[in-house]
């Protein structure tokens, strides 16, 4: 049996692609042959999927926020990685920037041998002062980064980049999703439409954490142009997040009510995903989001941003990018355009471009398994994180 010490995942309310991604692979390992524990760091909340994790016979091990009580949290870690270290072979620590690798000197310190660095992002989400702050950490934890870990994994190219400097080899680990989950479904179209009043419209949706990075509030400028022209449409924002407030206030200040829908976190993207005609993602900056990798399974047409990693994300030929740059008209054309153009793709093709371009997470899971357990090859290296 594989032990591994699986750090980084958040709470159930702050829960994104990083935890989905965890699931959507442990659920089709082997549990006979790898094991997976847990430690969050939350003081209210459990972490995401604590539950299904239990029911696999996995431990969470809760420790306080550093945030919120900095002594307590180091405390405590250091108690806890010295009682458990020993039971693993290896720690899988998940992140977004390397402003806190307590996790990491931790491990070292009491003996973990193998200790994974798996960047999931391309830029800091943190804001102001305290993110040029962390900021300052993550490139000073960067230099030296080779000291702590062993493996260094990524989610594309620019998330690579971002975290590791070129003295590492970094090996590219794809977010691959569960293409059946998501594929279309006729009568959970019908059923989020006629819940919302949205049946003769044209259905615009956004899924995501509602923050600077995934730029809602461009969103909101679109709408406020689009609402000039004939279309008759609705945009539904799903998902939750500490830029609701804001969102909220934007919305009334450009009397945009009757065209703006905030539906919180769901359960069945499935649903919500048919439900749409254009999924639309103007994210500032992404690592590899596990949301176009979703939409994508269902076939809907998407417009994105061009600081997605348009190169790896591209599965399908129903996904179109433009810089956000071009500003809120130019974004406003290319929905009606797209509207004309692009129509939904069927599931056999779908599922011929998702194993052409290995992200069917039945496919993948077992490689990954074996990676854990066995090591990469030198083949699959991103050589010197350099492209």
């Amino acid at each position: 049996m594989y032990r591994v010490l699986v750090c980084g995942l958040a709470n159930e309310k702050d829960q994104g692609g990083i935890e989905m991604m965890v699931l959507n692979y442990y659920q089709r390992f082997n549990r006979k042959k790898i094991h997976f524990d847990f430690v969050c760091n939350s003081d209210k909340y459990k972490m995401a999927y604590s539950t299904i994790f239990k029911s696999w016979g996995s431990r969470i091990f809760y420790t306080s926020k550093r945030g919120s009580h900095p002594f307590k949290y180091y405390k405590e870690m250091d108690e806890l990685f010295k009682k458990i270290s020993l039971n693993y072979d290896c720690i899988w620590f998940n992140t977004s920037d390397l402003a806190n690798i307590t996790y990491l000197k931790l491990a070292k310190k009491f003996n973990i041998k193998r200790r994974i660095i798996h960047s999931h992002n391309s830029k800091l989400i943190v804001l102001g002062l305290k993110g040029y702050i962390y900021k300052k950490i993550h490139y000073i934890n960067r230099k030296k980064i080779d000291k702590y870990g062993t493996d260094f994994w990524a989610c594309s190219e620019a998330a690579s980049k971002w975290m590791f400097p070129d003295k590492v080899n970094t090996q590219l680990v794809k977010n691959a999703v569960d293409i059946n989950k998501y594929s279309f479904n006729q009568k959970k179209r019908e059923k989020v439409r006629n819940k919302y009043n949205l049946n003769n419209c044209y259905v615009i949706g956004n899924v995501g954490r509602l923050n600077f990075q995934k730029n809602q509030d461009f969103i909101l400028q679109i709408v406020n142009e689009l609402k000039k022209t004939n279309l008759n449409f609705k945009v539904l924002l799903v998902g939750q997040g500490e830029d609701k407030k804001k969102l909220l206030k934007t919305i009334q200040e450009l009397n945009l009510e009757e065209y703006v829908l905030m539906v919180g976190q769901q359960k069945d993207m499935q649903a919500f995903y048919s439900a749409f005609d254009l999924f639309i993602f103007p994210s500032r900056f992404e690592g590899l989001s596990v949301s176009l990798l979703e939409a994508q399974a269902n076939g809907v047409p998407i417009l994105a941003s061009t600081n997605v990693s348009p190169k790896e994300i591209k599965i399908n030929k129903n996904i179109c990018f433009l810089p956000l740059t071009n500003g809120k008209g130019d974004w406003a054309i290319n929905i009606l355009n797209i509207k004309k153009k692009y129509f939904r793709l069927n599931e056999n093709k779908i599922k011929q471009n998702f194993l052409k371009h290995q992200y069917d997470i039945d496919v993948e899971a077992p490689k990954l398994e074996y990676k854990f357990i066995n090591g990469f090859n030198e083949k699959e290296k991103i050589n010197g994180n350099k492209s």
